[in-house]
Parts: C-alpha cells; sequence; structure tokens
C-alpha cells in the first residue's frame, strides 16, 4: 500500500496540473453585435488571402521567439481605417490562442475588423468580428459604409436573459441570444443602433439612410 501511495500521488499532480491549464489553452470571447465590432477596431476591411505563413515577431520576456501566422492580403475596400491599404495581416499561431484561419489564394473575401499595427498591417483574433463576405446580409453590407459609425456613440447591451432593460437612453437592448438562441439574429443581421436627433438611440432597419424607421427599444 506505502509504494503505490507516491505514484497515486503523482497521478493526483499530473491531474490537477492538467486540470489548472485548460483555461489558459482555450480562446474565449464575449458576443458582440457587429455594429459593435465595427466600433471597436482600428480598421475594417474587404480582402482576399493570397497566402499565409508562420513567422517570428520577435521574442517573450524569457528569451523565446514569438511565433505569429502572417497573412499577404489583397485588399478590397477599406471601411475604416487610413488611406494606406493593408498588406499583411498577423494572428497567433492556433485557435487556442485565439488565432484566425483564411482560406488563401485569394478566391474567398472577407469582412475583417482588427487591431492597427502600423504600415500597411494589422493583427486579428477570434474575438474579432471576421467573416466571409458572402455571410454578411445586404443590412450589414451597407451599414458598413456610414450606419454603423453613426452609431458609434450609441451602448449596445447584451440582453442575458429576460427580462432586461435599458439602463440610460443611449442604449440598445441586444436580445438575438434570448429570442433565438443564437447572437447572429434577426438584429445582427438586420439592424443598427442610431442615434436620434434628441440624443436617444433606437434600433433601425433598412438599406436607405435612416429617417423614422426606428425600431422602439422596448420592442426589438
Amino acid at each position: 500500500m506505502s509504494a503505490a501511495l507516491p505514484s497515486l500521488l503523482a497521478w493526483l499532480a499530473v491531474l490537477l496540473l492538467g486540470r489548472a491549464a485548460r483555461p489558459a489553452d482555450a480562446c474565449s470571447c464575449s458576443p458582440v453585435h457587429p455594429q459593435q465590432a465595427f466600433c471597436n477596431a482600428d480598421l475594417v476591411i474587404r480582402a482576399k488571402a493570397v497566402s499565409g505563413k508562420e513567422v517570428d515577431s520577435g521574442n517573450d520576456v524569457y528569451g523565446n521567439p514569438i511565433k505569429r501566422i502572417q497573412y499577404e492580403i489583397k485588399q478590397i475596400k477599406m471601411f475604416k481605417g487610413p488611406d494606406k491599404d493593408i498588406e499583411l495581416i498577423y494572428t497567433a499561431p492556433s485557435s487556442a490562442m485565439c488565432g484566425v484561419s483564411l482560406d488563401t489564394g485569394g478566391k474567398k473575401e472577407y469582412l475583417i475588423a482588427g487591431k492597427s499595427e502600423g504600415n500597411g498591417k494589422m493583427h486579428i483574433t477570434l474575438c474579432d468580428f471576421i467573416i466571409p463576405w458572402d455571410s454578411l446580409s445586404a443590412t450589414q453590407k451597407k451599414s458598413l459604409n456610414q450606419r454603423y459609425q453613426m452609431g458609434c456613440e450609441c451602448k449596445i447591451s447584451r440582453c442575458p436573459s429576460i427580462p432586461c432593460f435599458v439602463s440610460s437612453s443611449d442604449e440598445c437592448l441586444w436580445t438575438d441570444w434570448v429570442t433565438e438562441k443564437n447572437i447572429n439574429g434577426r438584429q445582427a443581421k438586420h439592424y443598427a443602433c442610431i442615434k436620434r436627433s434628441d440624443g436617444s438611440c433606437a434600433w433601425y432597419r433598412g438599406v436607405a439612410p435612416p429617417k423614422q424607421e426606428f425600431l422602439d427599444i422596448e420592442d426589438p
């Protein structure tokens, strides 16, 4: 019995270390409405990935090389950002580290939102809004040109359960999860939260410039 004790303790130690390491091995992101993703990003572009390769990006505090995936891209349109085209996109080497996998070959178009690294470079993660261009609704495509930017002063709050309420007049409740059990639901695909002339915010649906077709905050 005593001879088996050290082996048992060693096995338990490995098990506990494995469980403790699990959270660090996963990428966790809070859901955001496409408008929030647009407003939070430095850059929003439509682009194709031409090629991808693993590169060294300096060293960590221990002197170990930092690996990243570098995508060479062809930018089709800039929706948010500087006049200079983006030529290179960087991301972590695995999904566990929030790295993004893009199809290369220059055929598949993406909407890509991310952080600027300057000099025609940007960095993206799984927490950014990255989606095949053909998967966007007509309203989402139109909203990229102006409407999302018009609502960047508004606050979009995700409703986790019913009932939920706005805390201020400049807030829109995002209820896709509780009504459809899907964060890519009706409000994500077809609505933008726009500031009105009185300073309040409300959901607006449509592909024409906002006029009077606002959705009541109480009835999303």
